[in-house]
């Protein structure tokens, strides 16, 4: 059996997170978390096609829940934002962890500060293939944390010209812990 995906993009970090996040990043198989967000689209113009690209769901305070797939390749996430729909695939390469969201291509640096989850875009790729400015994506904070027993998410992108592309937070527990 592999060490989780996590684990071997995080390397010793992994063991100082706190249980839920660890917990959430050791699914073996196929489990679901289910919780609730907030999602806070941005209002320029250029937003919609952005969004519509990486397939990033609209603004709303809804449940959500994220059904993880792990297999030998890596990891699914298939989240669910009310009745909005957003899948990503996740994998490991040379220590950094990629994912495909939609027509998007990233390569995230993970750190591990404070018991928290540090998520910085390195590298971007459209359709897969184009890189795009990493400059274009330097204010994309993402974060992962455990509060309150329960594990937390943040993600917030904002990009040169249109400001704010998407921001959504929330919580979530495994399924049948509630």
């Amino acid at each position: 059996m592999t060490r989780p995906l996590f684990e071997q993009v995080l390397g010793a970090g992994f063991g100082q997170l706190p249980p839920q996040l660890r917990a959430l990043h050791s699914v073996r198989g196929r489990q679901r978390w289910s919780g609730q967000g907030e999602v806070l689209r941005g209002t320029h113009w250029l937003v919609a096609p952005c969004a519509w690209l990486a397939r990033l769901p609209p603004t709303s305070s809804v449940p959500v829940s994220v059904e993880f797939v792990v297999d030998a390749n890596g990891e699914q996430w298939n989240r669910q934002f009310g009745p909005a729909r957003m899948a990503s695939r996740l994998w490991q390469r040379n220590g950094q962890l990629m994912e495909r969201l939609g027509a998007m291509r990233f390569c995230f640096a993970l750190d591990v500060v404070e018991g928290q989850i540090l998520w910085r875009a390195q590298r971007v790729w459209a359709f897969g293939i184009v890189p795009l400015p990493a400059r274009w994506f330097a204010q994309v904070h993402c974060r992962e944390r455990e509060r309150n027993g329960r594990y937390e998410f943040l993600v917030d992108v904002a990009m040169p010209v249109i400001g704010r592309l998407i921001r959504y937070e929330g919580w979530l527990l495994p399924d049948g812990s509630r």
